[in-house]
């Protein structure tokens, strides 16, 4: 019997040893890639900014800080009606500007007189975060806070001990209120040529961020969670990588060019991914006089499509009136873009299909074709170490109308196709989609627009990629015309 055992344990041990070499491993991470706060902040997508405070009763974009207190006086705020909104909308957070330039303070700050405490809301009882914080866990939704260094209001601005001041007012709002997901921050200094000006001591800030709030995602023009992607047009680059190199820049005026915020940058040394923000309305506060112009709903299509669609998140600004509450104007906009956006991504006519690739690593169905469509985020599909083009097929069996393409990278493992087309089958030869051959850059997420085909087959070319591509999603949709 001895023998037997032996021979069986060495029979298993051969078994193991072929079958650990019949799988390979998963390609090494490429560079730098995102941590896994990151990770989780860039699934969010889109997320709504909350522009509120002295400016929505004096009609101003920029108050100048010596605005009376007693004007920040909503008759009828409800935080819930914000939550209420956003999670119907899809938003999946809020960002609040609980300090703006003008320096008032959302919450009763022992480090400011200009607060909701000299405020006449609420015989000055009142605290605008301590609100929003608990309607945003009652509906489902992420807190996070914008809080301005540039104070116009504090008589300290402008000397060393105001650093202290806001690392101070940072400590009050980072550890009263719960889980804060992201820090906003703008690098906003000074009041002209001849005004004060303060050297801001952004390590002094950060490590009061992280020493409440480890996990929260810090923005700025260089992060270091996420960074502005260089305008308030919506308009994230076609090309977009989350790297970029920040060593040496600083928020605001040292900040890096427009085109890198926009863009990022190949093999940057840090992961920046770009963050879009705009307003539904000309201004990021809110004015009687910008009712009719709150953005269409093509408009708002438009932008999800050069944020979402371009590897970056959407914070769209939706301020509350002097009630404190958002207008029926902008929420009906919301919900029409809601409702698009649902009709547009509800049937994935890539799932059931036919993949297919010309590669694959190790040939093995671990990373085969048929993980760009089970819908899994840590599966994916990828190709030898040395392989940096393949193409992947998509037969769906019969004719398809189609208007939509959405592909994503596996991006835990770094950013690395820097080129890919696109084409369809007309039945007798490969067409291109979209007009222009070549696209660049994928990345979390990337949506293609163009005229509608109809085909049996669709093929994605990758042209070129930093080293094996590697993708964990390919999915086709038919968007409603208005779409």
């Amino acid at each position: 019997m001895k023998w037997i055992n032996r021979i069986l344990w060495h029979s298993c041990l051969v078994f193991v040893v072929f079958a650990g070499c019949s799988t390979p491993e998963p390609p090494a991470p490429l560079g730098v890639v995102p941590s896994q706060y990151q990770i989780d902040w860039q699934k969010l997508e889109y997320y709504m900014f909350i522009h509120f405070g002295p400016n929505t009763f004096t009609d101003v974009e920029w108050g100048d800080g010596k605005e009376d207190p007693k004007v920040f006086n909503p008759t009828a705020m409800d935080c819930r009606q914000w939550a209420a909104t956003a999670k119907a909308a899809g938003m999946k957070a809020i960002i609040i500007t609980a300090k703006h330039h003008d320096g008032f303070c959302l919450w009763p700050s022992r480090y400011s007189t200009h607060t909701v405490r000299e405020s006449a809301w609420k015989n000055g009882n009142g605290d605008v975060l301590k609100e929003l914080s608990e309607a945003c866990k009652e509906f489902g939704l992420l807190f996070g806070v914008y809080l301005s260094p540039w104070d116009q209001n504090h008589p300290q601005y402008g000397t060393p001990e105001y650093n202290q001041v806001f690392s101070s007012q940072l400590d009050e709002v980072l550890s009263s209120y719960g889980h804060v997901f992201e820090q906003w921050f703008d690098g906003a200094n000074g009041e002209g040529p001849n005004g004060k000006r303060q050297t801001y001591d952004w390590d002094l800030f950060h490590q009061t961020v992280f020493g409440h709030q480890p996990h929260a995602i810090i923005f700025s023009d260089i992060g270091p969670g996420c960074r502005w992607m260089g305008n308030e047009r919506g308009v994230a680059g076609e090309t977009n990588w989350s790297t970029m190199n920040i060593e040496g820049f600083e928020p605001g005026v040292g900040a890096p060019s427009t085109r890198i915020l926009n863009e990022g940058e190949e093999g940057g040394a840090a992961w920046v991914p770009a963050e879009t923000d705009v307003s539904i309305r000309p201004g990021w506060f809110y004015s009687a006089s910008t009712d009719d112009r709150v953005k269409s709903l093509a408009r708002l299509v438009d932008i999800y499509y050069t944020s979402v669609g371009r590897n970056s998140n959407l914070l769209l600004n939706v301020p509350p009136d002097r009630r404190g509450l958002i207008h029926p104007n902008d929420s009906a906009r919301l919900m029409e873009l809601r409702k698009v956006i649902d009709e547009t991504f509800a049937v994935n006519l890539a799932k059931g299909a036919k993949l297919t690739a010309s590669h694959t690593r190790g040939n093995s169905s671990k990373f085969g074709a048929k993980k760009l469509g089970d819908g899994k985020f840590d599966t994916f599909w990828t190709t030898d170490d040395d392989q940096l083009t393949a193409s992947i097929e998509i037969d769906f069996g019969k004719q398809q109308t189609f208007n939509r393409l959405q592909l994503q990278e596996y991006f835990p493992l770094g950013q690395r196709v820097k080129a890919f087309s696109v084409e369809y089958w007309d039945g007798n030869a490969w067409q291109s989609v979209g007009g222009d051959d070549r696209k660049t850059t994928i990345g979390y997420k990337r949506i293609l627009r163009f005229p509608m085909i109809t085909a049996q087959k669709l093929k994605v070319h990758i042209e070129e990629s930093l080293a094996c591509p590697v993708l964990n999603g390919i999915s086709v949709y038919k968007a409603p015309q208005n779409g």
